[in-house]
């Protein structure tokens, strides 16, 4: 057998640019763009007033996940995330399993998201739009993580002001009503463990920071900063929007809203603000777009220089430092599905694969020694039973498709191995 070559030992390392700032930025452009213009609606028609109760279930669940994976990107600070601790802590397979769920769910992530920039920005030519985002991203991404970094903050400074503008005139319209806050009034376990799951896709962009991890200076000390102030303030910004719009909507018309957040201003009194609404969701589409595809093609690269994707994957460029092998190749997936793919049920398909994929973090947390910086162990138990019970709790058609999905990457995994035996 031929000895590996020194490319293979010592694969191109990626550039450490980005400090607390950047790294903070990447991860609220992921979280926010994410979760607020999408996941509210179908979380209020599985909750009801429970919705609240649903959004604290899934932060607890998502702070559980974020500690663990701050502590395992402190030690190990490499590209790919939870591929890279499972496959440390816990053993190949386990490490095969969360990237292949992260690449899988959030490669539909980022589908739905380039979709809902084209149903925002021209609806009658949602799928053009889409395949035009995910090309000029692509290649925002390509020159650069830096780049990325700047557009992050620039989307994220605009998006947040548009959600402060939506609170404070629904809070102070005529319209309002506490009483719709009447929580769980009408609300069922089995809907809230739903509608947690469902909002858990807006939680996960701290993955993003987790993935960067070979691109962030003083990993050690900025990751586990970056990925809690990340999660605070995504948390603070939902939790006022939430309320916000269900004082002015109540909870059947926040179920029944296609766009809940234009809707909410329209039904304050404030019809000038739809359309900055509007415009605010494309940006923050884009912009978790944007941080979406960063991770997956930082996963992708650190699963090809183990062969588990085709090396030649694993390809740094040699003047912007950036996996662009892995970043082209994932802009052409993700421009395909969203060419001919539908946004319904991406949240549920996406949420699935990424709950496998913190449940691997917890566990591989909870093998970490206290020299190691381990936390608490109740930290990572909770997340894992956490992340279990709300990837199962999601509408059957997506614990299904999300089932399929991993089975197959066993699969393959298997029959990779067994090829490697025989040859």
């Amino acid at each position: 057998m031929s000895k590996p070559s020194t490319a293979d030992r010592a694969p191109q390392q990626l550039r450490r640019t980005l400090g607390v700032p950047d790294a903070v930025m990447i991860g609220l452009g992921s979280m926010i763009g994410a979760g607020i213009f999408a996941a509210l609606a179908p979380a209020a028609r599985a909750a009801g007033s429970g919705l609240l109760i649903g959004l604290a279930l899934a932060a607890v669940v998502a702070y559980c996940n974020a500690t663990s994976s701050a502590r395992l990107a402190a030690r190990y600070p490499a590209s790919g995330g939870t591929y890279v601790y499972g496959r440390e802590r816990l053993g190949d397979f386990w490490g095969y399993l969360a990237g292949w769920g992260f690449i899988v769910g959030k490669t539909a992530s980022c589908a739905a998201m380039a979709l809902t920039v084209g149903s925002y920005v021209w609806p009658g030519q949602a799928h053009a739009v889409a395949v035009f985002a995910v090309v000029a991203l692509t290649a925002v991404n390509y020159a650069g993580v830096q780049r990325s970094a700047l557009l992050a903050r620039v989307v994220v400074a605009v998006v947040l002001a548009i959600l402060a503008a939506v609170v404070v005139a629904a809070l102070t319209s005529d319209a309002t009503d506490a009483a719709r806050l009447d929580i769980g009034s009408d609300a069922t376990a089995g809907g809230v463990l739903q509608a947690a799951g469902l909002l858990f896709f807006a939680f996960a962009g701290y993955a993003r920071i987790a993935t960067l991890g070979e691109e962030v200076r003083d990993p050690a000390r900025t990751i586990p900063l970056a990925i809690p102030i990340a999660l605070g303030v995504t948390l603070v910004v939902y939790a006022l929007v939430a309320v916000s719009v269900l004082t002015v909507l109540g909870p059947d018309g926040l179920a029944e809203a296609a766009m809940p957040l234009s809707d909410a201003a329209r039904a304050a009194g404030a019809d000038w603000l739809a359309p900055v609404v509007r415009t605010g969701a494309a940006l923050a589409a884009l912009g978790s777009l944007l941080a979406l595809i960063l991770g997956v093609s930082r996963t992708t690269l650190a699963m090809a220089r183990d062969r588990h994707l085709p090396h030649a994957l694993a390809a740094v460029h040699p003047r912007f430092r950036v996996p662009h092998r892995a970043e082209l190749l994932v802009g052409a997936v993700v421009a395909v599905a969203a060419a001919t793919g539908d946004l319904r049920g991406a949240i549920g398909f996406s949420s699935f694969g990424v709950l496998v994929y913190y449940a691997v973090a917890n566990a591989s947390a909870w093998t970490l020694t206290r020299d190691e910086g381990r936390p608490n162990r109740l930290v990572p138990g909770a997340g894992l039973v956490g992340c279990l019970v709300l990837a199962f709790a999601l509408p059957l058609s997506s614990v299904l498709a999300g089932a399929a999905v991993i089975a197959l990457g066993s699969a393959v995994h298997a029959a990779r191995r067994i090829l490697a035996a025989r040859g």
